[in-house]
C-alpha cells in the first residue's frame, strides 16, 4: 500500500524543514542570550522568528493542496511542486536570514506552488462534480 509515497517523503521532507526552523530559532535565542518567551531585542532572533512562524503559517495551505492534488490530480506532480515549495521555502529563509528585503523570490516560489496545488485541486474537484454529478 504505497500509493502515495512520495507526497508522503515530501510531506516529512517539508517537517523536517520546518523542524530545522525550529532549531534555527533555538540556535538564535542561545546567541543572543534572549530567553523565552521574549522574542524582540536581537535582529537574528526576530527573522528566525518569522521565517518559523511564516512557515507554519502556510504549512496548512500547502499540506491540503499538496494532499488534494495528489488525490484527484497526480501524485508526481503534486510531490514536484512540493519539491518546489520546500525550495521556495529554503530561499525564503536564506534571503530574510541575510536581509528581509531579500525573501521575496522565494515567497513567490512556495506560493506560486501552493496556488497551484490549491486551484489545481479544487479545479479538478469542480470539473468531477460538473462532469459526474454531485451523488457520483
Amino acid at each position: 500500500m504505497m500509493e502515495h509515497r512520495w507526497t508522503a517523503i515530501v510531506t516529512i521532507v517539508a517537517l523536517l524543514v520546518y523542524f530545522y526552523m525550529s532549531l534555527q530559532v533555538g540556535r538564535a535565542r542561545g546567541t543572543s542570550g534572549i530567553a523565552a518567551p521574549a522574542m524582540t531585542g536581537d535582529p537574528l532572533l526576530e527573522r528566525a522568528l518569522r521565517v518559523h512562524l511564516n512557515t507554519l503559517e502556510g504549512l496548512p495551505l500547502f499540506l491540503g493542496g499538496l494532499w488534494l492534488f495528489a488525490i484527484y490530480w497526480n501524485e508526481c506532480v503534486a510531490a514536484g511542486l512540493g519539491v518546489v515549495w520546500i525550495a521556495g521555502r529554503l530561499i525564503y529563509a536564506a534571503g530574510y536570514m541575510a536581509d528581509p528585503g531579500k525573501r521575496s523570490t522565494g515567497f513567490l516560489i512556495q506560493f506560486a506552488a501552493s496556488g497551484v496545488l490549491l486551484l489545481g485541486a479544487l479545479g479538478k474537484i469542480v470539473y468531477s462534480l460538473a462532469v459526474h454529478g454531485v451523488g457520483a
